[in-house]
């Protein structure tokens, strides 16, 4: 009921001890706290916050117009509604070095597993959007540094990630993601790698977790889970996915309604009422509300 009863230390610890593992975490990305809850429902391994998610959500552009504050106030709303770990996409970090840690900070405090910082440019583009710039190596791991530095729970999960393949190639973006771990990245997200050949090679030249991002319509080839996992990897997210899934039934759904004036033929196409309830909980605050009423002193 409520919240989720796992604190955010013990969601970093377990995720970290996941990582060790080598298993690889499927994390698809909520669009809102409900979504978070049904990612958990079924059986999921962690959930991922998308900054170009979070921007469609209120309706801009995936172009560094959100702020850290709505950043942090939307992850921490999904954050603790489920007991997996989640991961935000941190963008750049908003700012400076001293910005990128008060950044972390934030997160922190809103109960986030953890974060990737970027090497773009701000503002940013689309990880998957023809001219992206980069930051020098130099201005990319003072963010990180920053990032390492300003958390308090050595637990807390920051990852970097690299745009450098789309702008200078591959072996550059292998050179930067080193650069990265060197400078303390627990993690690393090599964004727009082409096929499994480049995820290969990666794999082959770090030796700290990896992520895998298999969003829609990009520019890399849409990978299963098991290759992935043969590939070396740790984590894939599918961070649009279910924002576009929902988005493309809203918008059939609204055709229908304005074509034949209701929605009658789209009942078995909804989440029934009960398992909205169910998925909410609505018999644990119900117990709740009982106890309460009939505790006497």
């Amino acid at each position: 009921m409520l919240y989720s009863d796992v604190t955010p230390a013990a969601k970093r610890r377990a995720l970290r001890e996941r990582l060790a593992s080598g298993d690889l975490l499927q994390m698809p990305g909520a669009f809102n706290p409900l979504a978070a809850r049904l990612i958990e429902a079924k059986g999921f391994d962690g959930v991922y916050v998308s900054g170009a998610v979070l921007s469609a959500d209120l309706g801009l552009p995936d172009i560094g117009l959100t702020t850290a504050t709505e950043v942090a106030a939307r992850a921490g709303q999904i954050a603790r509604m489920t007991t997996l770990p989640t991961l935000v996409d941190a963008d750049t970090g908003f700012g400076e070095p001293m910005n990128v840690a008060r950044t972390v900070q934030a997160l922190e405090d809103a109960g986030v597993t953890g974060c990737h910082i970027e090497d773009q440019v701000n503002p940013k583009r689309c990880g998957h959007l023809d001219g992206k710039q980069v930051v020098g190596e130099a201005t990319a791991v003072q963010r990180i540094r920053a990032a390492v530095t300003g958390r308090r729970d050595p637990d807390f999960l920051v990852m970097a990630r690299t745009d450098v393949r789309a702008v200078e190639g591959l072996p550059a973006a292998i050179d930067r993601a080193k650069a990265y771990v060197d400078a303390g990245a627990d993690a690393v997200f090599p964004e727009a790698l082409l096929g499994p050949h480049e995820l290969e090679a990666f794999r082959a030249a770090i030796d700290v977790p990896l992520l895998a991002n298999m969003t829609e319509f990009g520019k890399g080839e849409l990978l299963t889970a098991k290759r992935l996992a043969s590939l070396g990897y740790n984590i894939v997210i599918y961070p649009v996915t279910l924002l576009r899934l929902a988005m493309g039934a809203a918008e059939a759904g609204l055709d229908e309604i304005r074509d034949t004036g209701t929605q009658a033929g789209l009942l078995d196409r909804m989440q029934h009422r009960s398992d909205l309830y169910t998925l909410v909980d609505y018999s644990g605050y119900r117990a709740f509300d009982a106890g309460i009423d009939d505790f006497q002193l």
